[in-house]
Parts: structure tokens; C-alpha cells; sequence
């Protein structure tokens, strides 16, 4: 059975100090299940995702704190250790060296690190890991344009861009599942929907 209270002090403790820390945690779907959450990271400073928002999708199993929580990126981004096609994460807190004494908010400021200081020789994505090894100026021309496409501005606005279609009478599931699919490209996106 998940410990709500517990769950519901974390999410206190982690929104108290948003502006200093850059992360944040909310319900997912502006729904009320707890076991679902999800986490925005912001881009650290001198790195090539700097000034980017990156939401992670949180899922809780009734196992927690005793299991680490199940976290993916739902923004594409550019990284060693990060799927770049799916946003599964390649880290130690989250699979075998998670502790009942971490929190989500400690997770996410992990996350936060990582996008820091990757580890390209334990790497999610090997032919990230193998660019920013052989490459490094490519990955980070890359990393950023990703960063910019997809963590910026207008195109980061993706709850602007979920709330805008659920307003036109979509489901708010298969608008995330559809959008995710298509890389988060709005218009390609309306084509789908137009013309399926």
C-alpha cells in the first residue's frame, strides 16, 4: 500500500523551494492519484541544457519508499544516459542503489546532475554515449538544439500544447501517448488526428 502521507510531504517539501532547487513535482494529468506524478527538472547552468524545462513522467508503485520510483523523460533530450527515443534513464538511485531514505526530490535533483556530469561509459543511449566520446563538439551542438526544440519557449509549452487540444474535445491520454509518438510535433501531430 503506497504511503500517501508520506508521498504528500514530499511533494510539500519538494515545491517549497522551486526557484532554488529548479525542480518541481505535481500530480500528473492535474488528476488525483498519487502514484502518478510528474517532475520538471531545470536545465542546469553551463551546460547545453541550459535555460530547458524537462518534465519527467513519475510513477509510484505500492512498494515505495521501499522501491525507487519509476521515472522516464517525457521531454526528448540529448544525453548519454537518456533514451533518446523513449526517455528511459540509465541511473544507479533508480534502479539498485535506490534507499527508503531518498526522496523524490532527491531523485530528481540526481537527474539534474546527471544532465551535468553524464557517464558515457554506462550509457542508455549508445550512440549518444559514442558522439559525446568521439564528438564532443557535435553532441553539444546537438544536445542544445535539442535542448531549444524541445525544452524551450514555445515548443516546451507541451501542457500549452495538451491543454489546447483536450480544449478542442481530444482525450488528454491519447493526446500525451499521440505526441509522445510523434516527437511532440504539434502540427504534425493535428495532421494525425485530422486525417485518421
Amino acid at each position: 500500500m503506497l504511503d500517501v502521507s508520506r508521498v504528500q510531504k514530499e511533494l510539500v517539501e519538494c515545491n517549497r523551494d522551486e526557484s532554488i532547487s529548479g525542480v518541481s513535482i505535481s500530480l500528473a494529468d492535474g488528476g488525483t492519484d498519487l502514484s502518478h506524478l510528474r517532475g520538471t527538472i531545470s536545465g542546469p547552468v553551463d551546460t547545453p541544457y541550459q535555460g530547458g524545462t524537462f518534465v519527467i513522467d513519475i510513477r509510484l508503485t505500492s512498494g515505495y519508499p521501499f522501491e525507487p520510483p519509476k521515472m522516464q523523460f517525457v521531454t526528448k533530450v540529448w544525453h548519454p544516459n537518456i533514451s533518446s527515443q523513449n526517455g528511459a534513464i540509465c541511473l544507479d538511485i533508480l534502479k539498485d542503489q535506490w534507499s527508503p531514505a531518498l526522496t523524490l526530490k532527491t531523485a530528481l535533483l540526481s537527474l539534474q546532475a546527471l544532465l551535468s556530469a553524464p557517464a558515457p561509459d554506462d550509457p542508455q543511449d549508445a550512440v549518444v554515449a559514442k558522439q559525446y566520446l568521439r564528438e564532443y563538439n557535435t553532441f553539444l551542438a546537438t544536445a542544445r538544439y535539442w535542448t531549444e526544440a524541445f525544452a524551450k519557449g514555445s515548443s516546451s509549452g507541451i501542457e500549452e500544447k495538451v491543454q489546447k487540444l483536450v480544449e478542442m474535445g481530444f482525450p488528454e491520454n491519447l493526446v500525451r501517448s499521440t505526441l509522445k509518438m510523434v516527437g511532440w510535433e504539434y502540427i504534425v501531430y493535428l495532421d494525425k488526428l485530422t486525417y485518421s
